[in-house]
């Protein structure tokens, strides 16, 4: 039984998407090519998606006190 690939961080599929979107916006890819990386960009954007709502779920359990979603203003460093 083939082993199941682990995914890149977020980090890394949001750099890889951002490379194939300046790729494609130059426009002198072949038509195989393009469809390809619109292809890829679609895997990597799902991907970064699930990563996302994963990262959601987690902070609403951790949030979550008695039953009751308790939500807080988040206080980024700069402010």
């Amino acid at each position: 039984m083939p082993r199941k690939k682990k995914s890149p961080d977020f980090e890394t599929s949001l750099q890889q998407l951002e490379a194939l979107v300046v790729q494609m916006e130059q426009g002198d890819m072949p038509l195989e090519d393009a469809l390809k990386a619109f292809e890829e960009g679609i895997h990597l954007t799902r991907d970064c998606q699930e990563i996302l709502q994963q990262a959601e779920q987690k902070v609403q359990l951790l949030t979550e006190q008695n039953g009751n979603l308790q939500t807080e203003p988040f206080n980024s460093p700069e402010s």
